[in-house]
């Protein structure tokens, strides 16, 4: 099928499949679920290969930022989904006794996920998940960007789940494009802003709801008085032990004081070469540049003029491999391209401050981050950063871990995205909450109904204020006569 055709297509028969309601019960869910975690088991080497391919990523990182995080997503929901599932009582109240109150979750219908070439199996396969176990017609759009891992998906996830309700469709603009044409019960995309807003566009021609999830300038301020070889670590692990640098999450920009910064600069220092060796071109424990334009885009914003010699550490680079070296730079003017727009990538500037609380105001000058970090041993300061800094997540003392915990919302705001999943929200994501309220044939309030008068407006009133005795009156059904 052609692109133009393919899109309706597809749409048309997973609607087919979800109207017979083959997706909503319990035992299909749990039974997509462990398909999903026996494809992640079993196709281990074959996903890290296809990662490799991608994206030189290490067998490490490739396992416990992907595989594992899959393979858990699927437990949690397995361990989780019946409670989710079970319709939750709430009180009736007074106006509608006697009756029953509950909420129910509800799959929307027939969804669409977007996925990301950073991370290209956990960013396509966490979001699936949970659209299972709301217990959705799921069709997955892989990236391009990722064409071995996206091959991968399209070959393997048949075999392991439902094809008649869950469908991987490859393919690159024109085919997204169609896709976003149709009309879907909600689309999950994982990516940029300038995408994001074309979907967020194309949706709004049916009233799609949409969760979009961005990235942003996620900024580190390392207070004084820290342990700094240990916060050096930290930063790079999830910096550049993240595919180097090319993570929604990733550290963007250091913030720390202007006595301090030689000193985190020399942890750093020690940590990178500790971590990656005197030549990190040649270490196999650092992913390349996922492709030749973002290899020249980023090379482009560590060349820009009054950037270049602020370049403190690092800089090497190798096209034929892809490769860039972790980067440290110091003091890039705020004005500069390398500030102003998210890197993705190995480069990380430091900027001086006197005092840490300046750090604030540039931060909340910047657009919503999806991460915060902040690395202190004061309280105050902790307590100060939580309240003051707007951001999809915060964490003190470390960077990127917070995406591993499954109780934990993951989502950010303003322009760092809208929505958030992992764990009950991935379920909560794709299920529509229902209103579900029963009555008796018992019970009539009189004073409800037309003709009106003051009587029956003076004990409305009563039962609106809580009062005792216009409530006893409704109930015997005062005033007499009428309806």
């Amino acid at each position: 099928l052609t692109a133009t055709a393919m899109a309706p297509a597809v749409a048309e028969q997973l609607r087919e499949s979800f109207a017979t309601g083959r997706t909503r019960p319990a035992a299909w869910r749990e039974a997509q679920l462990r398909g999903v975690l026996r494809m992640a088991t079993e196709m281990e080497a074959q996903i890290c290969g296809a990662l490799r391919a991608d994206l030189a990523k290490p067998v490490t990182e490739s396992y416990v930022h992907e595989i594992s995080l899959v393979k858990s997503s699927c437990k949690f929901a397995l361990k989780n989904l019946k409670k989710w599932m079970k319709p939750k009582k709430v009180p009736a109240g007074v106006l509608t006794f006697p009756s029953t109150a509950r909420i129910a979750a509800e799959p929307l219908g027939v969804v669409l996920v977007i996925s990301a070439w950073n991370y290209p199996f956990l960013l396509s396969m966490d979001p699936v998940v949970g659209a299972i176990a709301a217990g959705n017609a799921v069709v997955l759009k892989p990236s391009e960007v990722a064409p071995a891992t996206s091959s991968l998906l399209a070959e393997l996830l048949p075999r392991f789940v439902d094809s008649s309700c869950i469908k991987v469709v490859e393919g690159g603009v024109s085919e997204t494009s169609e896709l976003l044409e149709q009309k879907w019960d909600k689309i999950f995309y994982t990516g940029n802003g300038k995408v994001g807003r074309i979907v967020l566009s194309l949706a709004a021609k049916h009233l799609t709801p949409v969760a979009l999830e961005l990235g942003g300038k996620c900024p580190v301020v390392v207070d004084s008085n820290v342990d700094l070889h240990v916060a050096a670590k930290r930063i790079a692990a999830g910096k550049w032990g993240c595919n180097n640098g090319q993570a929604c999450v990733s550290p963007d920009f250091i913030i720390t004081t202007k006595s301090l910064a030689p000193k985190l600069l020399e942890s750093l220092e020690k940590v990178l070469q500790k971590f990656y060796g005197h030549d990190p071109l040649q270490s196999p424990d650092l992913s390349r540049i996922v492709n030749s334009n973002h290899f020249k885009r980023l090379r482009i914003l560590m060349g820009e003029e009054k950037v270049k010699d602020k370049i403190v550490f690092g800089g090497q680079s190798d096209e034929a491999q892809l490769k860039i070296a972790p980067t440290l730079l110091m003091d890039v003017p705020l004005d500069s391209a390398i500030m102003k727009e998210e890197i993705f990538g190995p480069l990380l500037p430091i900027i001086t401050v006197d005092k840490i609380h300046e750090s604030f105001a540039l931060i909340n000058s910047m657009t919503k981050p999806l991460a915060a970090y902040l690395f202190t041993k004061d309280s105050t300061l902790k307590d100060q950063f939580e309240n003051g800094i707007s951001a999809g997540a915060t964490i003190i003392n470390d960077t990127s871990i917070h995406l591993t915990n499954p109780h934990l919302p993951f989502g950010g705001v303003g322009e760092s995205g809208m929505g958030a999943y992992h764990g009950t929200f991935s379920f909560d994501a794709f299920s529509h909450k229902k209103a579900i309220l029963a009555r008796f044939f018992i019970g009539e309030v009189k004073a409800r109904y037309p003709p009106y008068t003051p009587a029956k407006l003076s004990i409305v009133k009563g039962v609106l204020k809580g009062n005792l005795a216009s409530m006893i009156q409704a109930i015997l059904g005062f005033p007499r006569g009428g309806a």
